[in-house]
C-alpha cells in the first residue's frame, strides 16, 4: 500500500467535502462539488476501501464494539486537520467506554484512524 497516495487521496476528498459545506443548496455550484465528491468518494472507496475497512474491522474489535463496520467515507471528518472534533466521525458502542460518546474518525497527515471520547480522551488507534 502506498500510503503517500492514500494520505494524498483522503486529503482531496476531505478538502472536497469541506468546499461543499460552505456552499448553500442554492449556489450554482452545489451540484457540481457534491457530484464531485461522490466521485472522488466512490474512487476512494473502490481504492482503499478493502484495505481500510481492514484496519477499521480491527479498532471495531479492539474497542470491544457491536457496532458495523462502514465504508471508509463515512468515518472522514468534516474539514482538514490532524485533530478532529468530538462530534466528527462515526459514533461507536463501545465496552471500554461504557456511557460515553465515543466516535471513530479518518484522518490524514499520517493517515491514522483516531478515538474521540468527549473532550477528554483522543486516541490513535491506528496508523498506516
Amino acid at each position: 500500500m502506498n500510503t503517500e497516495e492514500l494520505n494524498r487521496a483522503l486529503v482531496a476528498l476531505i478538502e472536497k467535502k469541506a468546499e461543499l459545506h460552505t456552499l448553500k443548496y442554492d449556489d450554482a455550484r452545489y451540484d457540481d462539488v457534491e457530484e464531485a465528491l461522490h466521485d472522488l468518494e466512490d474512487d476512494f472507496n473502490d481504492e482503499y476501501g478493502d484495505f481500510l475497512e481492514t484496519a477499521l474491522d480491527k479498532v471495531h474489535t479492539d474497542l470491544k464494539s457491536d457496532t458495523d463496520v462502514l465504508l471508509p467515507t463515512a468515518y472522514l471528518p468534516s474539514t482538514p486537520g490532524s485533530t478532529p472534533s468530538p462530534k466528527e466521525g462515526v459514533w461507536v458502542d463501545s465496552e471500554k467506554y461504557p456511557g460515553k460518546e465515543a466516535r471513530i474518525t479518518l484522518v490524514p497527515n499520517p493517515v491514522r484512524i483516531m478515538l474521540t471520547v468527549g473532550k477528554q480522551v483522543q486516541q490513535e488507534l491506528w496508523k498506516a
